[in-house]
């Protein structure tokens, strides 16, 4: 039997927590305890309620979703939901379960509902193994008007400019407007390793490497400081 993880939604927005009910909805391990529109209903509900996750709104009236989580039990676990992308480094600063961005695809919530679901090692992981996303082999993304599947195996190096993102395939070139953050999580930490502020290399495809670069399809990728220490240590033991 599925065990249900019980949730809450807070969200000073009611179509934005009608969106998310409708999404949840669709999850069988997922159990909708409340929806509360501020800090206050939520704190009343999780007082009176076994909760295992909150999705959490940011930018509310009175008090903020990042205080209201600073304020809750750590064992109640957060994924915050926002049209702000600055707020992403205090969320998790928070050590929230993932930070989804507004407006929230079905798609993408439930790769977060699996990525909470494998920190808690919950038995639920199995029942849900035909849909979790991190055992695909393959991500869509917004190009050109559409969305176009990449196979992670097709995939050398990723590369960050401004607002967009360059995926460097093995025949083609790939733009897309999105984040190397938001991006990275999507990625099996296993075949990709983050290099850089705009760099993101395939593992497999690392052909040579100093304490400076990794070269990729005969380009040298730069590796900087701050990411040097656990580049070099996972290069060195692969």
């Amino acid at each position: 039997m599925v065990k249900n993880v019980n949730c809450i939604i807070v969200d000073d927005e009611p179509m934005a927590r009608e969106i998310l009910i409708d999404h949840l909805r669709k999850i069988d391990a997922i159990a909708i305890v409340d929806s509360c529109k501020n800090a206050v209903e939520a704190f009343n509900v999780i007082s009176s309620n076994k909760i295992d996750l909150i999705f959490l709104d940011i930018n509310m009236p009175e008090i903020s979703g990042l205080s209201f989580a600073k304020s809750i039990n750590k064992n109640i676990k957060v994924i915050f939901t926002t049209a702000y992308r600055e707020y992403a480094v205090d969320g998790f600063n928070l050590q929230a379960v993932d930070y989804l961005l507004k407006p929230i695809s079905f798609e993408r919530l439930l790769q977060a509902v699996n990525k909470f679901l494998d920190e808690a090692a919950s038995p639920v992981v199995e029942n849900l193994s035909e849909v979790k996303f991190e055992k695909s082999d393959f991500i869509f993304v917004r190009s050109d008007r559409k969305m176009v599947k990449i196979e992670f195996s097709e995939i050398n190096y990723i590369e960050s400019f401004s607002d967009y993102l360059k995926f460097h395939l093995q025949d083609r070139i790939i733009v897309t407007r999105e984040t190397i953050s938001n991006i990275e999580v999507k990625l099996p930490q296993k075949q990709f390793i983050r290099i850089h502020r705009s760099y993101i290399a395939a593992i497999s495809k690392i052909e040579s490497f100093t304490n400076e670069f990794v070269e990729v399809n005969k380009k040298a990728l730069p590796i900087s400081r701050s990411y040097k220490k656990e580049v070099l240590s996972r290069l060195e033991n692969v």
